[in-house]
């Protein structure tokens, strides 16, 4: 048998649904806020975005092209900016290349690890730093010539550049803290070891070099004066 469920004297059972609807009228929806307004750059802003699109585009076109035959316009293509935009942030390609080191490898390269990853053979990270040194230097210090093997396979663990000023040179190098040797009559030789050679290392050796190949830092009488042992 069925049974009808009970109500409260005068109440109908639609008074239910009614009372709920009458609840639910009075709950007002939240009002959606707008967003914020967007700040506006400011010309300081825009400058240092430009900046860094310039420094970003300079590693793609010396990383595709390297040093030497990388182009300002190319950058600037690669940034989206003019060339003559460049030149309002840096000197030079020199000074761009500088501040690409400066701020955006070196930090990179400082984190790796002198001692070689398990696995990788020490010949290989010698091999890596050796063609690592030799590019940088073909592209930086055309004034030198390769002496040694290009190919690694053929070499040890140093490698030579001529140069007719080789010995001057070197003493240079050396009151800089970049130790290398001479060898008669034009050679300056390069040592390194991969236990804890890194690649900043070599960054570092390149830009000595090259600094002391164009300010002509060489030519002071006293890296002229030769010694017994070079």
């Amino acid at each position: 048998m069925a049974v009808k469920p009970a109500h409260a004297k005068g109440r109908s059972p639609a008074s239910a649904p009614r009372r709920s609807r009458a609840i639910a009228s009075g709950i007002k929806a939240p009002v959606p806020k707008s967003p914020p307004p967007a700040v506006k750059p400011t010309r300081a802003d825009r400058s240092a975005l430009r900046r860094d699109a310039i420094v970003a585009a300079a590693l793609e076109e010396f990383a595709a092209r390297g040093f030497a035959a990388a182009r300002l316009e190319d950058v600037a293509r690669r940034a989206g900016v003019g060339k003559g935009t460049i030149y309002l942030h840096f000197l030079d390609k020199e000074a761009l290349f500088r501040e690409l080191v400066t701020t955006m490898l070196v930090p990179f390269i400082a984190n790796i690890e002198a001692v070689p990853p398990a696995g990788l053979p020490i010949r290989v990270v010698l091999e890596r730093l050796i063609d690592l040194f030799i590019r940088e230097v073909e592209g930086r210090c055309p004034e030198l010539t390769l002496a040694s093997p290009r190919d690694g396979r053929l070499r040890g663990s140093q490698v030579s550049f001529r140069h007719p000023e080789g010995y001057a040179i070197m003493q240079a190098l050396i009151a800089r803290g970049v130790i290398g040797d001479f060898r008669a009559p034009d050679l300056l030789r390069f040592g390194f070891t991969p236990l804890y050679s890194s690649y900043a290392d070599v960054w570092d050796a390149v830009e000595h070099l090259k600094a002391v190949l164009e300010s002509g830092e060489w030519k002071a009488a006293r890296y002229n004066e030769r010694a017994a042992v070079t």
